[in-house]
């Protein structure tokens, strides 16, 4: 059996949804009815940072002895939280070696995100500074992408962001059907990496 990892935050963790509702879950159905033998685990922590991952990331990696695919989805959280997309950018890019090193065989994807606001007029503030900061947030993962020659979600929460009847009631967070939604947005590269040719 085949191991495929998912390495996120809450949007991964399926935040308030039975295990079952999540995306990884969702893509785990797929999987399974396209006749592949991959197992996947759901390692999404809800709340959970590029920094936090970082920190944890050696760990996870330990508990396999072989990953064959990594899904990493992380930065939502530092991009509600203001961090400098230099800093996020660089954690990112200190898990995607720590893969390689433990895991060099490993095909890896690297999940799109954009600036998690409607900016709106808040755009104006702080002489554009915010609208400035969601343009290098949403750039810096297809940055990174091609940098280390790994396959690409361009935006997990295409088709989700924004859609009330596709969030739970924070506005933030997919619910049920918006995670379907997001298995689907995965797995449009997804199939690609694990073989699916149909």
């Amino acid at each position: 059996m085949h191991t495929l990892l998912f390495f996120g935050d809450s949007l991964t963790a399926g935040y308030q949804l039975r295990a079952s509702e999540s995306f990884p879950a969702r893509i785990q159905e797929k999987i399974d009815a396209a006749g592949l033998a991959y197992k996947a685990h759901n390692y999404g922590v809800s709340g959970e940072t590029t920094a936090g991952g970082r920190q944890c990331i050696s760990s996870v990696l330990a508990r396999f002895d072989k990953i064959d695919v990594f899904v990493l989805e992380l930065g939502a959280n530092d991009g509600l939280r203001g961090i400098p997309v230099r800093e996020t950018t660089q954690n990112l890019q200190f898990i995607l070696d720590a893969v390689r090193r433990a895991h060099p065989e490993a095909r890896v994807v690297l999940v799109g995100l954009e600036f998690p606001f409607d900016l709106g007029p808040l755009a104006t503030l702080g002489g554009g500074r915010l609208g400035h900061y969601a343009q290098e947030f949403n750039a810096l993962f297809r940055q990174l992408a091609e940098k280390n020659q790994v396959d690409f979600v361009p935006f997990l929460l295409h088709g989700v962001m924004g859609q009330r009847h596709l969030n739970l009631p924070d506005g933030v967070h997919p619910n049920a059907e918006g995670q379907k939604i997001l298995a689907q947005n995965v797995w449009q590269i997804l199939r690609g990496v694990l073989g699916v040719t149909d």
